[in-house]
């Protein structure tokens, strides 16, 4: 089904809209479509578009991407992997039997002197908004869609610029640096924001951060309370008054000994929820009700497993103590390789049962990433 973007808002922060809302966040990892290839799957399965899966019609307006000024050039490329040169100077590594991302091998800060040097890479110009996207996420709000803004994280623009240990390490040994960086970057995005406002509203404010493992989070409740909480404030507020009404994180990992820290610094909801590392939306749904949103929260690897683990899974996630609104049930994180295709159509077909859901019809072009 596809979401009337005030319907969206309506299941997530209002009384439901009579109906649990059912999705696919991210889609298959890599290989995984030829695995399904080779069991017989359909192109409307391929596609996803067989599963009927809800969805928003999604829009993002607005750059604050850091702009470095190296010219992006391709160093190695072989069958296995590449290597390139990004616009930020580091050589960046592209595992491509596994990977959709490439992973940095080198950064260009180390020390403060190094920060001065490239802190015009978050300088705010008018480039930043493009009219012609305004124009048009402005149009297809009015048709429902549902516009979004991403900011960067406060964790992750660091790391960005230095790596995660030598990120870590800043925070603690050069707190005048991190804070630098975040107001920067604090200043840019609210004047990006404040144009974009006067094109077109905002509905949705977006951080991606990442900064958790299986054994925890990267950074504690307290350096989120004294460099994070700052930055989060100041752009949510501009937000806000642009129309903003969700602030969504997205992070993987263990990420809930530090959700009352987010929270108070004005994210309401998190995604994608990953068993893995812990954790349990059913748990985390009785410690904070409505006040903490949440997209995702089904264990991915229990789709290699039996349909009774499946079953048990299910059961124990869409329980009816879970529904009624605030939360958007779907996988943690990508469909793993190795997951049978029979299997998926059992978990699909299971869910939708469990939440009172039609059998899936196909609808072409219906699937839509939903991770945002």
């Amino acid at each position: 089904m596809r979401l009337h973007r005030e319907e969206y808002f309506e299941h997530m922060l209002g009384r439901g809209i009579g109906r649990e809302v059912f999705v696919e966040q991210f889609g298959p990892l890599v290989g995984l479509e030829g695995e399904w290839r080779a069991q017989g799957a359909s192109a409307d399965e391929l596609s996803l578009d067989a599963f009927d899966f809800d969805s928003v019609e999604l829009v993002w307006v607005g750059d604050v991407k850091v702009r470095g000024d190296y010219t992006p050039a391709v160093e190695f490329d072989s069958p296995e992997y590449s290597i390139h040169r990004d616009e930020l100077g580091r050589r960046m590594k592209l595992i491509k039997a596994t990977a959709t991302l490439p992973m940095p091998m080198d950064y260009p800060v180390e020390t403060p002197d190094d920060w001065r040097k490239v802190r015009h890479w978050l300088a705010d110009h008018v480039s930043r908004v493009d009219e012609a996207v305004c124009a048009k996420s402005k149009a297809r709000h009015k048709a429902g869609a549902l516009v979004s803004f991403g900011m960067l994280g406060g964790f992750d623009l660091p790391r960005k610029l230095m790596g995660e240990e030598n990120a870590c390490m800043a925070f603690i040994e050069e707190p005048e640096m991190i804070t630098e960086m975040l107001s920067a970057a604090a200043d840019m995005t609210c004047a990006v924001i404040d144009r974009i406002a006067a094109r077109c509203p905002i509905d949705y404010l977006h951080v991606h951060e990442d900064f958790a493992g299986k054994s925890g989070p990267l950074i504690g409740p307290t350096m989120i309370s004294t460099y994070l909480k700052p930055y989060y404030a100041r752009v949510w507020v501009r937000a806000q008054e642009a129309g903003a009404r969700i602030f969504s994180i997205d992070s993987d990992g263990k990420v809930d000994p530090v959700i009352d820290a987010l929270l108070d610094a004005g994210i309401t909801q998190i995604y994608p929820m990953e068993p893995a590392a812990g954790m349990d939306i059913v748990r985390l749904r009785e410690k904070y009700g409505r006040r903490l949103l949440m997209k995702g929260g089904i264990d991915k690897h229990v789709l290699r497993r039996t349909p009774d683990e499946i079953c048990a899974e299910l059961a124990y996630k869409l329980q009816p103590s879970m529904r009624g609104g605030g939360l958007v049930f779907g996988l943690d994180h990508r469909i793993p390789n190795g997951t049978p295709l029979e299997n998926y159509r059992f978990y699909v077909r299971t869910a939708r049962e469990l939440l009172g859901l039609p059998p899936a019809q196909t609808r072409k072009g219906s699937w839509r990433r939903m991770a945002f």
